[in-house]
């Protein structure tokens, strides 16, 4: 069965200033669907047509290049708009002390979050995760994705220019200031982190 692209979790307004609803047409119409469609071609007629997403980005890994790319975007962009939210809630008991043994407080957090995107070469994405029984950040550069690999991943941040250059043009710290301070989903990472396991693309 075809994938599809991810609803969005809330309204295309839901995420402005920091984000706009502009920037989400084109961003989640555009570019999240033409991942989708070329991994839906892609994998047409194969032994990997009724595969997950996941199994899909597992066996394209190192043996098909252009599969993986697209696969591995279909699902970062689906993590992605669940990793935001309109009002970011609370960490809850468990992330909290966790947040707290690794990087001081939530402060320290967003601090490391925004170091770390801002100081990213080019594209790619800025990912908090638990490895371990700990929590750290992870950074993948262009397509690569954290949904196959040794960690449960709980966040991620879009750094490619499509995902803020209509709002901030080319100032990458201005969104991150903006969607780390206001419009990450903690509640979505307390639920990745209470399920033990990495999160799975819908359909």
């Amino acid at each position: 069965m075809p994938f599809e692209v991810t609803p969005l979790p809330y309204s295309d307004t839901a995420l402005a200033p920091a984000i706009s609803a502009e920037t989400l047409s084109y961003h989640h119409g555009k570019h999240h669907k033409a991942y989708i469609d070329k991994t839906n071609a892609a994998i047409e007629g194969t032994d990997m047509a009724d595969a997950t997403l996941e199994e899909v980005i597992a066996k394209a890994r190192g043996s098909n290049q252009g599969l993986f790319n697209n696969s591995a975007q279909s699902w970062n962009h689906g993590f992605y708009w669940h990793s935001l939210c309109e009002h970011p809630g609370h960490l809850g008991d468990e992330l909290k002390t966790m947040v707290d043994d690794a990087f001081g407080s939530l402060d320290g957090l967003k601090k490391e979050l925004k170091e770390k995107g801002a100081g990213h070469f080019a594209s790619g994405w800025v990912w908090l995760v638990e490895k371990g029984g700990k929590l750290e950040i992870g950074e993948t550069h262009d397509g690569d994705t954290m949904a196959d690999q040794d960690c449960n991943p709980l966040l991620v941040i879009d750094l490619w220019e499509h995902a803020y250059y209509l709002d901030h043009q080319n100032a990458r710290p201005a969104y991150l200031d903006a969607v780390v301070d206001g419009k990450l989903n903690w509640g979505f990472a307390a639920e990745n982190l209470t399920r033990g396991s990495t999160w799975q693309y819908p359909g």
